[in-house]
C-alpha cells in the first residue's frame, strides 16, 4: 500500500459510473497543485474508467490498490 495522506478522501462505494468518474473531475478542478484526491470505490468498471480522464482535469494517478474484496483505492495527485 502506498503510504501518501490524502488531502480530500471521495468514497464512492455504492456508486456506479458515471457517478464516481464526474465526482472525480469536480473534485479535480477545485483542488491546488499538489494535493492529493483519494477515490474509494467497488464498482469494477470505475477502476477504468477513473484514471482514464485524469490526464484531461490536470492530474497524474499515483496509485490503484486493491483493498478489499471488490473494493479499491485511486490516489491521485493534481498537477
Amino acid at each position: 500500500m502506498v503510504d501518501v495522506k490524502p488531502d480530500y478522501t471521495l468514497d464512492e462505494r455504492g456508486e456506479v459510473c458515471p457517478i464516481p468518474d464526474v465526482d472525480k473531475r469536480k473534485k479535480l478542478k477545485e483542488m491546488k497543485s499538489g494535493e492529493i484526491l483519494e477515490v474509494l470505490i467497488d464498482y469494477a468498471l470505475s477502476k477504468e474508467r477513473i484514471p482514464a480522464g485524469v490526464k484531461e482535469v490536470g492530474g497524474e494517478v499515483i496509485a490503484i490498490e486493491e483493498i478489499g474484496p471488490s473494493e479499491w483505492r485511486i490516489l491521485i495527485r493534481k498537477l
